[in-house]
């Protein structure tokens, strides 16, 4: 039987910050991106148990995690993340990240490296010379953004989320929405993206090298949001890292290839 993914809340800043727990090993602080939560680990965390107790927050202004006053911005997220690692007791901690998650999880790392073990690198960017997606692009635009965020419903989100992972369940999705329930939460997505200026990565280059921590980098090949090009890149920057590119999969890894992927997390975790 694996272990529960278990739910529990903080409150940081006045804030009601909700995060999902499981396993008994050393900490592995897991990080969401865009548009998921802590849900995201769901299927990976149970079978990682013996090996991590994964800690995986939702983001202010995802899943359960009020905003509080924050506006959401990528800096917001970089030091919530501090925040909540503190407030957690994490001292070195491996570290998970995935989508917008690895913009703000790396850019945690790199600002404070005492608290970084080992990496787990899947279907994010961190690079300059980064280009956002089409969608992205839209979100970025003033006016543009704020016509798509007015046009979104429940079901048109559902739609793009099945038609980018044909194994979306139903309760993913649900859970996947309350990051967009709102008027205040979807002007936070907005200020996510705008801020998301890859210009602010140029201080940090070479710096994922330079760290020289363990570090595993999974793929999906058929990621049309980030393209496996990105991994590359990675192994490229991060001369030790292991690398997996994983055949017939979309961005959401965690979703689509948990049968193949959580052991290869247990593997490198284990060693």
């Amino acid at each position: 039987m694996s272990a529960p993914f278990e739910r529990r809340e903080i409150l940081l800043g006045g804030a009601r910050i909700a995060y999902r727990t499981a396993g008994s090993g050393p900490p592995l602080l897991a990080v969401h991106g865009y548009p998921t939560s802590s849900y995201l680990w769901r299927k990976i965390a149970p079978a990682l148990a013996t090996v991590a107790t994964v800690i995986a927050p939702d983001l202010p202004g995802f899943g359960d995690s009020a905003l509080g006053t924050l506006h959401g911005t990528w800096e917001d997220q970089v030091a919530f993340l501090e925040t909540f690692a503190a407030a957690a007791g994490l001292g070195r901690t491996d570290l998970a990240v995935h989508d917008w998650g690895g913009l703000i999880g790396l850019r945690w790392a790199c600002d404070f490296p005492a608290r970084l073990d080992r990496l787990i690198i899947t279907d994010t960017g961190f690079f300059p010379e980064g280009r956002w997606h089409d969608l992205a692009e839209i979100m970025r635009t003033p006016g543009e953004g704020e016509r798509l965020m007015d046009a979104t419903t429940p079901e048109g989100f559902a739609n793009m989320l099945r038609t980018a992972c044909a194994a979306m369940s139903d309760d993913a999705i649900a859970e996947y929405w309350k990051g967009l329930a709102t008027p205040e939460r979807r002007a936070a997505k907005l200020a996510l993206y705008r801020s998301g200026d890859f210009a602010k990565l140029e201080p940090y280059r070479g710096r994922l090298g330079a760290l020289a921590r363990p570090t595993l980098i999974l793929w999906g090949a058929e990621d049309r949001f980030a393209p496996p090009g990105g991994a590359r890149r990675f192994a490229r920057e991060i001369p030790s890292a292991e690398m997996e590119i994983v055949a017939g999969i979309g961005h959401f890894l965690p979703e689509e290839a948990t049968a193949h992927v959580a052991p290869r997390i247990r593997d490198f975790l284990r060693r």
